[in-house]
């Protein structure tokens, strides 16, 4: 096969998880694999369950019930079940006088703090906290907002909700007080778990005053619990509803009855960014979320005991979560850190790995792609032996930084398991396996048991060509309707074919079987009835030495319905001009045809970009059109939106 760079070799292709899996089931290879899982949806979710060391309270009596209309939508699973995962990823190994004393995370700020949280210290603390919402009233159903940076005590809440059937609403730290208010408000929180502040490129960010003013939005919420991480006293502050977290939980009882749970009661409700409209709230239950991530971190990211596992992340985003839970249901030790990923130097991410000798490193393209800028010295500086598997999620890949990430980080040894799925399954529709073979930027196929499809507009699969990323059969972690709105639920995933979740990706499947991705069809340029996603257009100029970043849009023009916009960020010490802009159309030319030359292309010094790293093309395209930017609070750099203007 033409194009493969890296084939499962040694312990990838013996001792993985998933081979171990496919040994017990006499699974012969990768695509038997795909296909039995896929075949008989029921008995993959059975065995994995079983495999991976699932434990219930009591045992489900059926795993799938399409309910009384016989529908994909209203799918319910493990019915009769009873089940918690802080059970399976805390308690269970807390209570092992053999297990108690691993570490269960890491913790550093960006500021140089560490700490090492072992099972029984997270256990002991968990519990403390968990008992002081039960005293604020807070038990099964109700909700808890988690508006945090990532720091120690937000893991411990993350347990602590978990413990006592309290539904988290993990918000973004970074939004401001409407986006924080709006997730409150319709989440009906009644309890909201923040911290003084935190630190964020050595500047300090106030968090307290945001609440308060959030606050006002959500007639639920009965009381703000403060933890210190500035170490200030002098903050807003109303008594009564205002409670500091040393004053509250340190106090607490250490044991704590963890709530025995249906399986189909909520652990997660996980919000959309919000660029477009309100704010979708998506619903997990216990089981469906602990199925799908133990399913995804110990078989396509193969993570045992002994890994040490960084995703770099927040948790107000899917990954998050994905990460804590998945990690901790294998015994493992993830990871997390509060600051910018290249503060004070562009080498923080490796410098981190070396330090704490992470085995498995996950990261966004947009990310590769800026500290690419800064040069491989920086990379090469340390010593990155320790990492077995390396991620990515977020966004199509473009062949130059993927190679960059395989080749300089990966040292052409390592497996990159690309993976996409969503925050409406908190999880994958497709990633790759140890097992299996990789070419540059795929995603290799459909996650097991996803039956993944690719049509065409009119509904039928399609090979080779761009089209429909769909999912044709239910699996347990899908969103249980959105918040309060089941219509907008429907008309989001199902209205275009029947009984067929419809996606909003562009992915094609090559001759060899690999699976790609082409980005957002919301975000589709349609020229001259040419359609192409604007990760085509990037990929096309990221090839360029001198790019180093580049944002593509589709805007109306009169002849050929939409003509190609292009924002582009050089390489330092680039200079634009005249002469390499029309290089640069010509470059998309080369490899997009001529129908796809851009109308124009434009110099920036920086792209706006969530705090995960993705570009934020919508805003950047309203921006360009003189539109209402709508829901910015995402945006980690709003000034790189005035740069749109002021493009050269």
């Amino acid at each position: 096969m033409e194009g493969i760079i890296w084939e499962p070799y040694n312990d990838y292709l013996e001792k993985s998880n998933i081979r171990f899996f496919m040994n017990k089931h006499g699974i012969k290879n990768y695509e038997d694999l795909i296909r039995r899982s896929i075949s008989d949806i029921q008995w993959f979710w059975d065995a994995m369950m079983e495999d991976c060391r699932v434990e219930w309270y009591r045992k489900y009596d059926r795993t799938l019930d399409m309910g009384k209309s016989k529908s994909f939508e209203w799918a319910q699973w493990f019915i009769g079940g009873k089940i918690n995962i802080a059970h399976n990823t805390l308690d269970r190994y807390a209570l092992d006088p053999l297990v108690k004393n691993r570490l269960a995370f890491i913790w550093e700020g960006e500021d140089g703090s560490i700490q090492k949280w072992t099972y029984g210290d997270l256990y002991i603390e968990a519990n403390r906290c968990a008992n002081a919402l039960r005293g604020l009233g807070v038990g099964k159903g109700d909700t808890v907002g988690l508006y945090m940076p990532m720091i120690p005590e937000l893991i411990v809440a993350f347990f602590a909700c978990l413990k006592v059937g309290a539904p988290m609403v993990p918000v973004f730290s970074g939004f401001g007080a409407a986006a924080l208010g709006v997730r409150l408000e319709d989440a009906e929180a009644k309890v909201l778990i923040t911290t003084d502040g935190s630190l964020r490129r050595g500047r300090r960010v106030e968090l307290k005053s945001t609440c308060d003013e959030a606050a006002r939005m959500v007639p639920t919420l009965k009381h703000i619990v403060v933890a210190r991480r500035l170490g200030d006293a002098d903050i807003p502050w109303t008594a009564g509803r205002d409670i500091w977290w040393h004053e509250l939980v340190p106090g607490q009882s250490k044991e704590c009855k963890t709530e025995v749970l249906d399986a189909e009661d909520y652990s997660l409700i996980l919000f959309s960014s919000g660029t477009t409209g309100r704010p979708k709230g998506t619903m997990h239950t216990h089981a469906g979320a602990l199925a799908q991530t133990a399913k995804e971190v110990g078989y396509s990211l193969d993570v045992k005991p002994s890994d040490r596992f960084f995703w770099v992340t927040d948790i107000g985003w899917m990954m998050g979560p994905w990460q804590i839970i998945g990690v901790q249901h294998f015994g493992s030790c993830h990871f997390i850190y509060e600051g910018a990923p290249n503060y004070p130097n562009p080498d923080r991410v490796w410098e981190m790995i070396e330090r704490h000798q992470i085995t498995t490193l996950g990261i966004s393209p947009t990310l590769i792609r800026l500290l690419m800028r800064s040069g491989k010295e920086w990379v090469e500086k340390h010593d990155l032996s320790s990492l077995r598997i390396l991620g990515s999620t977020g966004e199509p890949w473009d062949s130059e930084s993927y190679m960059w990430f395989f080749n300089t980080v990966g040292k052409r040894r390592l497996p990159i398991m690309n993976i996409s799925g969503g925050t409406e399954m908190v999880g994958c529709l497709l990633q790759p396996y140890p097992v299996a073979s990789l070419k540059p930027c795929t995603l290799r196929g459909p996650g097991l048991a996803m039956d993944i499809d690719v049509f065409d507009d009119d509904g039928k699969p399609i090979r080779g060509g761009i089209g429909h990323l769909v999912c044709k059969q239910p699996c347990p972690s899908f969103t249980k309707s959105f918040l309060k709105d089941d219509e907008r639920y429907i008309e989001t995933y199902f209205s275009r074919w029947p009984e067929v979740w419809y996606h909003g990706d562009w992915a094609l499947v090559d001759e060899d079987g690999f699976w790609f991705l082409h980005g957002r069809s919301d975000d589709t340029i349609k020229v001259a009835g040419k359609r192409t996603g604007p990760a085509e257009v990037e990929a096309a100029l990221i090839e360029h030495p001198a790019v180093s970043e580049a944002a593509a849009i589709g805007v109306p023009h009169a002849i050929k319905g939409e003509g190609v916009v292009c924002f582009v960020v050089l390489q330092p010490g680039v200079e634009p001009g005249e002469e390499l802009r029309q290089e640069l159309k010509g470059q998309v030319v080369k490899f997009l045809g001529k129908t796809l030359r851009p109308d124009d292309l434009k110099f920036v010094n920086a792209l706006p970009k969530t705090r995960s790293a993705k570009i934020v093309r919508g805003t950047i395209k309203k921006k360009y059109l003189g539109e209402d930017l709508g829901d910015i609070a995402s945006i980690e750099n709003p000034e790189a939106l005035d740069e749109i203007d002021a493009a050269r």
